[in-house]
Formats: structure tokens, C-alpha cells, sequence
């Protein structure tokens, strides 16, 4: 064992990182909030300067607040971004220059995944984006021979957890000592608002060579805001909700299909009548076919088990409600037992019987049984084995040979009400999420917090590498959520880069779930996909014919949901395909996409479009879920929001005025209304002011003020 360096300086940590790592330094940092920002931006600034220094940065998912708009956008974001993120946050160096297009010519950053849309059109960024599945960067940086790596990680006395990142850590420094390659330079920066998160990602300081306690390092960490979801996305979460099958297993990522789908399940949970009523309304009556063999319309009884790369604020909000409860154990014959519903993770009087029918306690009973009993906390860790008899520690003793009746009834008394020890509701790779999912992090204890397990995404994302038959046993009844921007009639899923090769996110761990469902005899994976988007005012389909760019080959297609319903395209032919996933279209598209599979033959030319399908619009969604809306099932911020009062008052309208003034003639037509109207409402004249528009002081600024108070008139109106 060795002693890691200490540095409370951050220049003088830097010092060390090149003396160790220089001067062509191969430096790897986690993807989101792994991400040291400070240490990062002085290593950044110090190679930035010296041309005798270059950096190449292998990393992910880099966390950056949103840049400065100009008109009512800013006025809006900017008071809000500086409120949410705090004025202390510090920005990473290098985002700012990605931005400028000034990246000095002896740094490069690599990134295999990008936070949505915000590198489009940057030509550094699309130039150095490494198009990778999630379980391969360890084996591709590790190639890439690294000689530093940096890390952000939550301090508890003497020991490290590695918190919101056990991603990739301890899986690239095994690839290295395997291949006999050197060890990068390992630096823990430690951040006194990390959530200390204990089992894989705890660590001693010598897992690092050095460790940064910088005074002062005590900014805000990076928090998601609150998303909006919208009503189509709520029918959307609906009908995936219900594909979860309780006593089952849940992945799922980010983002409003996400809440909608979270949402959806604590529905169902909680108030089972009204989620049925809702569903059946959003159906027309029809019960969609084989729902009963893939999901369930039960409220949820054993629980689910989280088994997913991104622990987001959804599994809190599960675990929360009691729905995130099935917990799993690290051993095969017991998992088995368990899905079997066999054993029960509190003992009764017929788990000692079932265990010894299973192999699993040895009749005599032995060492390795009693160890195993006492690991699982069946046994006290107190009780010993000698010569034949079992000593509790009360002092009662028991035979070993359970082949005894009253030996064996003794035992299994004192086995029976005792619950099952080690169990993980939730397994993860990293966190990221709201300021409450940080908090809630943070604030873990007893059950809650020994069930929670951060882990290698090796582990998470695949069943190989020695693990495989614990893995799929623990993954019972899987359903893996993921989403995608767009669907091909035929099947394939486009949710990482557009046509043009221009990459919005990247592949990360979505092919590895989907791969998965198919290589678990009882697992699926659902995409999830509003059927359309709004493009300059225009409503555009997210169901096409085809597509010049997919992240999912359509032969590993499965289920398909939109807000108009389901479609299991698991196995089925073309017709069958193109069929299914027209009927979840919206109908406004229907009869074009229809055309384009008659032409290529893969609908019967006297193919007609049935009448059922076209009831997939925007209104049915409205009207059906109306009486749902108006109880309050379904607001708008259904987890919180981050805005105050008046925010929340600005945000429709904003909303209206931007749909308004989406095209050129739209915004004529606006300015033109909003001059030739009345002058601002003085009612409105506090909400103005948080847009500084209050005291206008230029023509610009006039004009701005009548469209925010002519459209804030309109979303009043009844």
C-alpha cells in the first residue's frame, strides 16, 4: 500500500500532474459530475499557455450551464441560470472555447458522449467525438495509453467514495494492469457537497496517488432544473407504464419521456382507478393486445429493482412511493430461489427446507453453509461450529445433522422472521440528476442507503464478463426504457445523430439495454418517441419511411411507444412492422407514411388505412385526458419546479409568443398586433420587471413589452 500525495493548492497539484503526466499529457476524466472543474480548468489554462505542453482530454457528458441569448430568451433564462447554478459555479474553460471555436492548437478534447444539442454545428466537437458504446470507453482509453486521470469524489474520514461516478473508473485501471500497461497518475479532488455513497464506490486514499482538499472548493454542484412535461408526453408515460411487470426489473434515462413514465408508474401505484380510467379513455375502450404476457395493470406489491447506468431522480421518486423495493442478492441459488418466489427476503418457517433442497445449506450442516447463513444474516455472525453443534449465541445449541426433525425445527425457528442481508434495490453506474436527488443522496441511511449500489458500468450494461447467470437472474422480468428522436417505419431507431452525421448526444449505454432485452429470455426494451415535433411552427412526424443515419438496427426492434399507444415489433415481418407502428402514428401522417410502404411494397396495394387510427391527434389526447387534467393528475411540473411565481406566470406565455414568432411572417404578424393594441397591462407590470421591461427604455424594448403583455392576456383568457 501507498500514501497518497495531499495538495490543499490547486497550482501547485497542477505542478505535480505535469511533472508526473507531462508534457504530452493523455489525461481522462468521468463523464458529468466526475468532472473536477476547478482542477480541470487550471491543468486547461496551464497547458493553454505553454506551447512546450499539449493535452488530449478523454471524457463524456460534459455538465455546462446554458449561454447568454439575447432578446427575451435572456432576459428570461439569464437572472434564473445565475440563481439555479449559483455565481460561484465554475464553468469548465474548455466548453467556453468549444463554443468560441478557440481551443488552442496543442489541446483536444474527446468525448464519446455530448449533452443533447449543445455541440451541433461546432466543428471541434464533432471533429474529436468518439462514436462508442458505453462498456467499450475503458478498453478505448485504456488504449489510448492515459497518463492522468482526474476525479471528483465525496470524502468521509479517511476513505473516498467515487459517489456520482463508478462508471469507469476501476474498470479502465484493471484493463491497464491487465494489459501491463503504466498506471495514469490518479488525482481525487474532493468536493464537501459529493453525497459519500459506500460498497463499490467506496475506496482508501491509496487508490489514488494524490488527493486535492482544495479550501473554498465548495460550490454548488451542477443540478438539472425541473423539466415540464407536456400532455402528450403524460399519455406517452402512460401507456409505458403499462409494460412494467411487478417483481421486475427497470432502466430508464432522462429527460420528460422519462418523468412522464415515472409519473405514470407512481400513478398506476397510487391511484390504480384513476390511471385505468385515464388509460381506458386514452384507448377508445380497445385493450391493446398482449399487454397482459409483457406488463401488468396492478398496483406494485413485490416491488421493482433498478438496474440501470443513470441513477436519476425517477428511481428516488419510485423508491420513495415503495415501488423501488425488490432488492438482489449476489448469489445465484438464492436469486433463483427468490424469482421462484420460494424464499421471501423475510424468512419464515419453510426457508431453512427450501434452502436445503436448493444445495444451498449442506445436511450435515458444514463451515461454508453456516458462513453462508450468517453472510445473508440468517445466522448471527456470533454463532460457531464445533464438533457437531451449532452455538447461538443466546446459548441455545443445535445439532448438526438437520437431517434430525427437532434439530432442524430448532434452526429453522430461529431462522424464521429474520430478513434476507445485502440485498440492492438499485444498482448504478452514475448520478445525475436535480438538487433533490442530490440532497436525497446525501441524506441516505440505514436501508436506504445500504440497498443503493453505484457500481462499474460493465457490470450494469452487460450480462458478459464471468457474471452472466447472477446477472440474468437478477434482471428478472427487465424492461429497459430508453428514448429516441426518430422512428422508421421498418423499425430502426435514430436517437444518438442526425442524417447529416452531425452527433446531438451519443450511442452510450442505449445499445447495450436493447441488446440485452433480446438476450433476456424475458426481458424487453421499449422506445419511447413523441410521434411528432414542431419545426418552425409546423408540425412535423417522428415516424418516417426511412432515415440516413441509425443508432438501433431495425432487427433489434421490440417495442415501440408513443402518446397514442404500443407497438410490439419484436419478431414480427414487414407488414407486420409497418402496420403496428402506423397505428401509433399520429393520423395527420398516416395516409403519407401508408403510400410510401405501398410503393415499397410492403403493404397489399388495396391496403386501407383503418378508421381506428385516425383518432390519433392532438385533440383526442386533449379531450381524453381533460377531466384528468382538470383533478390535477397530471401538471405540468409534476416533481417541482425551479422557477418562483412570476416565473411560472412568464413561461406559457413565453411559450405562446415563441410559437408565435417561430417564422418570419409569424413575427410580423405579432409585432404587428402587439403596436396596434392596447399598452401593457399594469397588471402585468411586476411580471414586466423580472424581464427589465417594466421601464422601457428603446423602441426594441417597447415592442417586447407589448408582446409579453399581449400574450400574457391571451394565456388568461379563458
Amino acid at each position: 500500500m501507498h500514501l497518497a500525495e495531499r495538495f490543499n493548492d490547486l497550482e501547485t497539484c497542477v505542478d505535480r500532474i505535469v511533472a508526473r503526466a507531462g508534457p504530452a499529457i493523455v489525461a481522462c476524466a468521468p463523464l458529468g459530475l466526475g468532472k473536477p472543474n476547478r482542477l480541470l480548468n487550471a491543468l486547461y489554462r496551464r497547458v493553454a499557455v505553454d506551447p512546450s505542453l499539449s493535452l488530449t482530454l478523454y471524457t463524456a457528458l460534459t455538465l455546462a450551464r446554458p449561454p447568454k441569448r439575447p432578446g427575451l430568451e435572456g432576459r428570461f433564462a439569464g437572472p434564473f441560470v445565475e440563481r439555479h447554478f449559483g455565481a460561484d459555479y465554475p464553468d469548465l474553460a474548455y466548453v467556453a472555447d468549444l463554443r468560441a471555436d478557440r481551443v488552442p492548437p496543442n489541446i483536444r478534447i474527446v468525448e464519446f458522449y455530448l449533452q443533447s444539442a449543445s455541440m451541433l454545428g461546432n466543428d471541434h466537437a464533432q471533429r474529436h467525438y468518439a462514436s462508442i458504446n458505453y462498456t467499450h470507453v475503458a478498453r478505448e482509453v485504456a488504449a489510448r495509453g492515459p497518463t492522468v486521470l482526474l476525479q471528483q469524489v465525496a470524502r468521509r474520514g479517511d476513505r473516498l467514495s467515487l459517489s456520482s461516478n463508478t462508471d469507469t473508473t476501476r474498470d479502465l485501471l484493471e484493463q491497464l494492469a491487465a494489459a501491463g500497461a503504466p498506471t495514469p497518475y490518479r488525482v481525487a479532488a474532493v468536493h464537501p457537497r459529493m453525497p459519500f455513497l459506500g460498497h463499490d464506490a467506496e475506496v482508501g486514499e491509496d487508490f489514488f496517488d494524490a488527493v486535492l482538499d482544495e479550501p473554498g472548493n465548495d460550490h454548488r454542484l451542477f443540478g438539472l432544473p425541473h423539466e415540464p412535461v407536456q400532455l402528450a408526453e403524460f399519455a406517452l408515460g402512460l401507456h409505458a407504464s403499462t409494460l412494467v411487470r411487478d417483481g421486475g426489473t427497470l432502466q430508464i434515462g432522462i429527460g420528460a419521456l422519462s418523468d412522464a413514465l415515472v409519473h405514470g408508474l407512481l400513478l398506476r401505484h397510487r391511484h390504480n382507478d384513476r390511471w385505468r380510467d385515464a388509460l381506458d379513455r386514452l384507448r377508445g375502450g380497445a385493450q391493446p393486445p398482449n399487454l397482459a404476457a409483457i406488463g401488468g395493470e396492478e398496483p406494485f406489491a413485490r416491488g421493482l429493482y433498478g438496474a440501470s447506468e443513470m441513477v436519476m431522480d425517477g428511481f428516488m421518486h419510485l423508491r420513495r412511493a415503495g415501488i423501488l423495493g425488490r432488492r438482489v442478492y449476489d448469489d445465484l441459488a438464492l436469486q433463483r430461489l427468490l424469482n421462484a418466489g420460494a424464499v421471501g427476503e423475510s424468512a419464515d418457517g419453510a426457508t431453512l427446507d427450501r434452502l436445503i433442497e436448493a444445495g444451498v445449506v449442506a445436511v450435515p450442516l458444514d463451515a461454508p453453509s453456516l458462513a453462508w447463513l450468517q453472510r445473508f444474516g440468517l445466522v448471527d455472525e456470533a454463532a460457531s461450529l464445533h464438533d457437531g453443534v451449532l452455538r447461538l449465541p443466546d446459548g441455545t445449541a443445535v445439532g448438526a445433522d438437520l437431517l434430525d426433525r427437532g434439530h432442524r425445527a430448532l434452526l429453522s425457528s430461529r431462522i424464521a422472521g429474520r430478513r434476507l442481508r445485502g440485498g440492492r434495490y438499485l444498482h448504478g453506474a452514475f448520478w445525475l440528476g436535480t438538487r433533490d436527488l442530490q440532497d436525497w443522496l446525501s441524506s441516505l441511511a440505514g436501508d436506504d442507503w445500504d440497498g443503493l449500489c453505484m457500481t462499474r458500468v460493465s457490470w450494469i450494461n452487460e450480462l458478459y464478463g464471468g457474471r452472466e447467470a447472477l446477472d440474468v437472474a437478477q434482471r428478472h422480468q427487465a424492461r429497459f426504457f430508453n428514448t429516441c428522436m426518430i422512428h422508421t417505419l421498418l423499425g430502426a431507431a435514430v436517437s444518438d445523430a442526425l442524417a447529416d452525421g452531425q452527433v446531438v448526444s451519443g450511442v452510450g449505454g442505449q445499445y447495450n439495454f436493447v441488446a440485452m432485452a433480446h438476450a433476456l429470455a424475458d426481458g424487453r426494451s421499449a422506445m419511447m418517441l413523441r410521434a411528432t415535433r414542431d419545426s418552425g411552427g409546423t408540425a412535423m412526424s417522428n415516424i418516417v419511411w426511412n432515415y440516413g443515419h441509425a443508432t438501433i438496427p431495425r432487427h433489434l426492434r421490440d417495442l415501440l411507444v408513443t402518446e397514442y399507444g404500443v407497438a410490439d415489433l419484436r419478431g414480427c415481418t414487414d407488414e407486420e412492422v409497418v402496420q403496428r407502428t402506423l397505428a401509433v402514428a399520429d393520423a395527420r401522417f398516416v395516409d403519407a407514411l401508408a403510400a410510401k410502404a405501398r410503393s415499397a411494397g410492403k403493404l397489399a396495394r388495396g391496403f386501407v388505412v383503418p378508421d381506428a387510427w385516425r383518432r390519433n391527434t392532438p385533440a383526442m389526447l386533449e379531450d381524453a385526458l381533460r377531466v384528468h387534467r382538470l383533478r390535477g393528475d397530471f401538471p405540468v411540473f409534476p416533481f417541482g419546479s425551479d422557477f418562483d411565481a412570476d416565473e411560472l406566470k412568464l413561461l406559457p406565455a413565453l411559450k405562446r409568443l415563441r410559437a408565435e414568432t417561430s417564422t418570419r411572417s409569424g413575427k410580423l404578424r405579432a409585432v404587428a398586433a402587439a403596436l396596434a393594441g392596447p399598452a401593457p397591462d399594469p397588471a402585468h407590470r411586476s411580471l414586466l420587471a423580472r424581464l427589465s421591461l417594466a421601464e422601457p427604455r428603446t423602441l426594441a424594448e417597447r415592442i417586447e413589452a407589448r408582446l409579453v403583455s399581449r400574450a400574457l392576456r391571451a394565456v388568461a383568457a379563458p
